[in-house]
């Protein structure tokens, strides 16, 4: 019978950390100078590798088996920031934070509103990818609900820079999610959440094990009266309510003690209501009561007049739904490790207007619904070839379908005086289809003690019913460990970023041709795969016991740069290329922990621009079109300083409890927004809001019961100051409201462990 190792479930205070992965920290499965939560071998087993002996258990089992799955896609020689619980619980509300507030406490991560992304990875809109256990998650209908939830959270890991070939497609960044499982969750806890903004959250877990049965499953229901960032300065905001249920399951059945089989599902159904701002000009952009536009929407209306609608009582809806399910095989046989999984989702999103007062405000009412069906095939495997080599590789399968169901209630026009005359209805229904194929091989070599050369290329094919291109991109990272406490990391990776089908504006121009939905042009080229160079140097160095540091580089070069943006009424993004794009920036961080204590600090600078729209040219205003046509401006998410900073503290109080206090902070120096030049014109992205900064601080305590049961008490104090700070301010590109950051607020959960 061959021994596996056991997992060393070490959870510690509270400490974030960077690292980049080397072959040296592959040995262990852990990053090159942070330990804290890692999977390590009680044998020193080496990667890929077991030995003969007699004892076997399933905690054993599974703690071997992943770090067998951490051997088959390490991120060699990329950035890797690693979150653990503890660490999440240490951040702003814990584990009832959003996802994407606990993904914001990495460098170079800035921070957006929900309708425009939610966040952004060095420079970039969107292109991130998310996978589960290693198990690629497909990307759903963008929207506002986060269906992650980081309650089901082992540990994660944001992973960015040179990436290796194993990563494809989307590639500003890769959240890994390793879940929590039975075998080491046994048990459970119910949570009740609640405090400002009519917020309540109840939510449960529960794992354990049954023979050779492992089983983990949460769910959780929000309710709070800010669902969508607030569009104005105020605490409370207008018809903003929402409603979200999540649900999540992972079970493992170990088959043997080199393989098992895992199932993953998950379940997230939310409503959401548009925020309203209060005192809007009537009629036609640009209208106000006692200068009413040329064409004002309202006087086609049957008994309405400029002073007749509210506009805080508009009454906007959108509702998502999220599905998936994923099957994955793992086997691990001596030298072999892989696994073979496959997936399907189902994403839909469907935005409803008010019927009459969009009409009123804008001259157009669209009720839009988009359903992404999603299913496909991955498979990865690595082979150790001596003691220098290390094969692997790999392939994905991807189908995607995209309906799109649009009803549109439009004005008329005259076209000798361009006035709205009487009201018409246009239906444009559509369906997308894509695929992505993409194979990679790759090769870590250790050239000497010190120095491992990790190269190889992938192969990724995009077919869709508006775009057909692959690409061969190499990939090639160097590391090398002067020291044990010194990494250095430099790399190149060719990446090819084929658009989200499911943000590819679809259907027909010209239908609305004569209407007030008609657009400036009609000229539509058809948005293209994104083809990039990136180059990524940096170091990381332990300078104390629990101290250490890292500071990074990188400079991407791209044709075809993909972006997005909000269009419309509609609050579902719409894809966009720019002829050519730039980014490049710098980030720095550094954390410690010693004894209970951690403290953490990120700081990052960016620059994004882009130059020349080449497709989708019928969202934007031909002037602005020409003036980007010879100009670079900045991406609409570009933002030149983020950071985040993070401090904690732990004591035990003798066999009674815990107590831990904490506070973060977050800071950026604002988003894009129109600007003006000399002679008075538009710069589209010319300027930027004003900078912003966040403060929260809070305190649990545990209480030990009987039985090795525990009481949790927290109390969490978001933005401290009450800082009113703008994410958006409504204009830029693709930018069509303004949205504020989160105003002081005051929440409080208990919850029970058993």
């Amino acid at each position: 019978m061959k021994k596996l190792a056991t997992k060393q479930h070490n959870v510690s205070s509270g400490k974030f950390y960077r690292s980049v992965i080397s072959a040296a920290a592959l040995s262990c499965g852990t990053a090159a100078f942070a330990q804290s939560n890692s999977v390590t071998s009680t044998n020193n087993i080496p990667a890929g590798g077991v030995t003969n002996v007699t004892d076997l258990g399933n905690v054993t089992v599974v703690g071997q088996l992943n770090q067998a799955r951490s051997q088959i896609v390490p991120s060699l020689g990329a950035s890797a920031y690693t979150i653990n619980q503890s660490q999440i619980e240490s951040a702003s509300q814990g584990g009832n934070a959003p996802f994407s507030q606990i993904i914001l406490r990495a460098p170079g991560v800035a921070e957006d509103s929900a309708p425009n992304g939610g966040l952004h990875v060095r420079g970039e809109h969107a292109n991130l990818q998310y996978r589960i256990n290693d198990v690629l998650l497909p990307e759903g209908v963008t929207g506002f609900g986060q269906e992650l939830d980081p309650r089901f959270v082992d540990s994660m890991q944001l992973i960015t820079g040179s990436l290796p070939a194993q990563y494809g497609f989307r590639t500003a960044g890769v959240v890994d999610i390793q879940t929590k499982s039975g075998a080491f969750e046994n048990g459970g806890s119910g949570e009740v959440y609640g405090g400002s903004y009519n917020t309540y959250r109840p939510s449960f877990e529960y794992g354990g094990s049954q023979g050779k049965l492992n089983y983990f499953f949460d769910g959780s229901y929000d309710h709070n009266d800010l669902g969508i960032e607030n569009p104005t300065a105020s605490h409370n905001a207008i018809h903003d309510t929402t409603g979200q249920y999540r649900g999540f399951t992972y079970l493992s059945y170990i088959l043997d003690d080199t393989s098992r089989i895992s199932v993953m599902g998950s379940a997230d159904y939310s409503d959401f209501q548009i925020p309203n701002t209060p005192g809007l000009d009537p009629g036609a952009p640009g209208a106000t009561t006692s200068n009413p536009s040329p064409n004002p929407w309202w006087t086609a209306m049957p008994g309405q007049s400029a002073t007749s609608f509210n506009s805080a009582n508009l009454n906007e809806n959108q509702n998502e739904q999220n599905y998936y399910g994923v099957i994955a095989y793992q086997k691990s046989a001596g030298d072999l490790n892989l696994q073979v999984s496959t997936f399907v989702r189902n994403s839909d999103v469907h935005f409803t207007p008010d019927p009459v007062g969009d009409l009123y405000y804008n001259g157009v009412a669209s009720d839009v619904q988009r359903n992404l069906y999603s299913g496909g095939l991955q498979a990865d495997a690595s082979y150790e070839l001596g003691d220098k080599h290390t094969l692997r590789g790999g392939a994905m399968l991807m189908s995607e379908s995209t309906a799109v169901d649009t009803s549109t209630t439009a004005f008329n026009l005259d076209p000798v005086s361009g006035n709205p005359t009487s009201l018409t209805n246009i239906v444009d229904n559509s369906n997308i289809k894509a695929m992505f194929a993409g194979v990679y091989l790759q090769d870590e070599w250790k050239l000497l003690p010190k120095v491992t050369l990790n190269y190889g290329a992938r192969f990724d094919v995009y077919n869709s019913s508006f775009d057909n291109e692959n690409q061969l991109s190499p990939r090639v990272n160097l590391i090398y460990q002067p020291t044990d406490a010194t990494t250095l990391h430099a790399g190149y990776s060719r990446y090819f970023t084929p658009p989200p089908a499911e943000s590819v504006s679809a259907g027909s121009l010209t239908k609305f041709d004569g209407t007030s939905n008609q657009s400036a042009t009609d000229l539509d080229s058809n948005v293209k795969s994104e083809r990039a160079n990136y180059y990524d140097v940096g170091v990381s160095q332990k300078l104390l016991p629990g101290w250490q540091a890292g500071l990074d580089s990188y400079y991407k070069t791209a044709q075809n740069q993909l972006d997005d943006g909000l269009f419309g009424q509609s609050l579902i993004p719409a894809a966009f290329n720019y002829s050519v794009g730039r980014i490049y920036g710098v980030e720095f961080t550094t954390s410690y922990e010693h004894h209970g204590f951690s403290v953490y600090a990120n700081v990052a600078y960016s620059k994004a621009q882009g130059k020349g729209w080449n497709s989708s040219q019928f969202l934007f205003d031909p002037t602005d079109a020409a003036y980007v046509q010879n100009h670079w401006i900045s991406l609409d998410h570009d933002q030149r300083y983020t950071g985040s900073f993070g401090i904690a503290y732990t004591w035990k109080e003798g066999d009674t409890g815990r107590t831990r206090v904490f506070m973060d902070a977050l800071y950026g120096s604002g988003l894009r927004t129109d600007g003006t030049a000399a002679d008075g014109s538009n710069i589209p992205n010319g300027a930027s809001v004003p900078a912003y900064y966040s403060i929260n601080v809070g305190i649990e305590q545990g209480f030990n019961l009987p039985h090795k049961r525990m009481l949790k008490a927290r109390l969490d104090v978001v933005n401290l100051t009450d800082n009113v700070y703008e994410l958006r301010d409504g204009s830029g590109v693709g930018v069509n409201a303004a949205q504020y950051g989160e105003r002081l607020g005051f929440f409080g959960s208990l919850s029970y462990a058993f």
